[in-house]
């Protein structure tokens, strides 16, 4: 398996474990499912926290259940997997 943190923008994606709103989306309610395990996304971008480069933040846009890709969303590399 591939390790996430050499992923780059374009690559493929598949959330490791559902996804929840830890309240950082607004007008969507906090706890609210975002993404069922395994939903594959493509990242459109990889960045880091100001404060701690060592941690990797990727914006990934997820297939919704019609195989569109939705909004972005920010996850961490623990959430994210290369293979389901």
């Amino acid at each position: 398996m591939v390790n996430v943190e050499t992923l780059e923008d374009g690559d493929v994606v598949y959330a490791a474990n559902a996804i929840y709103n830890d309240g950082g989306l607004e007008g969507i309610e906090e706890n609210a499912l975002l993404v069922p395990a395994g939903t594959r996304g493509v990242i459109v971008r990889k960045g880091h926290l100001e404060h701690d480069e060592r941690r990797s933040v990727f914006l990934v846009r997820f297939e919704d259940v019609e195989k569109n890709l939705a909004e972005p969303i920010g996850c961490w590399a623990e959430e994210l997997m290369t293979e389901v």
